[in-house]
């Protein structure tokens, strides 16, 4: 029997033909509210169940990402090398990382200048370091080793220091103009001021922000250190 014969029936039964039954508003409106409340309860559950993974997913997006950026923009490669070298020569190891920055952004390669690697070492500069660390055997093509070209880099970044007595502005300014125009300038006394070049202005500028940005997004990979640097 179909619904509609059956309401028909009970039509039929209970009043005068041709007279339809009453409908009870308030009794169909409750079991119509339960039904919708019912299906707005499940529907906002659904929604904050996707929203927690959508959350979720966006949460592990924006550190994915936020990686991605850094490495992009502040990379680091080699970080045992930096830190053994560091340890070695009681340098900064986020100042070392940030000298690689300024001269190759972590890459190998040969500049127009003749200049090799990572750390940028010129031949006349690997012989100077070779003559003063008692090395023999040097060969050009070694500066393309990361190994050799981060330990020169940063015995000659050390011998720097020690000749302008700890001063980071005279070192960096030295290792990118050569030490001839730092002792015009001033050798151990000057400061950003005294450079007389701009783009060696730019580039220590550039070196001293990186080393405080490496020391800070990447601590844990360079390590401790002690610093020895008198500015």
């Amino acid at each position: 029997m179909t619904a509609r014969s059956a309401s028909s029936s009970r039509a039929g039964t209970r009043r005068p033909r041709g007279r339809a039954a009453p409908r009870s508003s308030r009794g169909d409106g409750r079991r119509s509210g339960g039904t919708a409340n019912g299906k707005r309860r499940r529907a906002l559950a659904l929604l904050a169940a996707v929203a927690l993974g959508v959350g979720g997913a966006f949460a592990v997006s924006r550190v994915d990402l936020g990686e991605t950026v850094r490495e992009l923009t502040l990379p680091l490669r080699h970080d045992d090398i930096i830190r053994q070298q560091a340890a070695d020569k009681e340098l900064d190891p986020a100042l070392i990382a940030a000298v690689i920055y300024a001269e190759s952004r972590f890459q190998d390669q040969t500049s127009h200048a003749g200049a090799r690697g990572l750390m940028q070492i010129t031949p006349e500069t690997a012989k100077l370091i070779e003559r003063q660390s008692g090395g023999t055997t040097f060969v050009l093509e070694d500066l393309g080793d990361p190994d050799i070209n981060i330990a020169y880099g940063s015995f000659y970044l050390e011998y720097l220091l020690d000749k302008y007595e700890g001063n980071q502005v005279a070192a960096l300014a030295a290792y990118n103009a050569g030490e001839t125009r730092v002792d015009e300038w001033g050798g151990a006394e000057i400061g950003l001021d005294e450079i007389g070049f701009d783009e060696t202005h730019g580039y220590v500028e550039e070196v001293l922000d990186k080393r405080v940005e490496y020391r800070k997004h990447y601590a844990d990979d360079l390590g401790p250190w002690r610093s020895r640097a008198r500015r």
